[in-house]
């Protein structure tokens, strides 16, 4: 049974509260809720992690290279400007797959860069947090065919 977790970083916590535009409606427990019941379907074995603080995401990031057969990392705010994510994402050699709910390319300038996006194996943006499910398909894929 493949092993999988997924590290949402700033904010995330507050979903279905911020910008409702952006982020729809449901909240966290709903986002755990559903990725929990894909990756069972899917005979996978998930853990999901969040935190606000970026040292904090780059400790997980380093736990996951051998605990964890693929990674899905929702970065936020720090997708944009953390070097140190990068960093430890590129030392990670296992599939990674990139994840916004939102879609980065239709918003401010500055949220449009993303530090992340080199490093990773592939992203996800704009599909809400039915990008997630997508993302923990795509993943399965991934780590089963070797990729």
């Amino acid at each position: 049974m493949s092993k999988i977790i997924i590290i949402n970083g700033p904010n995330l916590n507050l979903l279905g509260e911020r910008e409702q535009s952006q982020y729809g409606n449901k909240n966290y427990k709903y986002l755990e809720e559903i990725c929990l019941n894909r990756a069972k379907e899917l005979n996978l074995t998930l853990d999901l992690k969040q935190s606000n603080i970026e040292g904090e995401i780059v400790n997980l990031i380093q736990d996951a290279r051998d605990e964890y057969d693929g990674m899905i990392i929702n970065a936020g705010g720090y997708s944009h400007t953390s070097v140190a994510i990068r960093d430890a994402l590129s030392i990670c050699k296992k599939p990674i797959i990139e994840l916004h709910i939102s879609n980065i390319y239709k918003r401010e300038k500055f949220r449009q860069k993303s530090l992340i996006s080199g490093v990773v194996t592939g992203g996800i943006f704009g599909l809400g947090t039915n990008g997630y499910i997508l993302a923990i398909n795509a993943l399965q894929e991934l780590i089963k065919n070797g990729d």
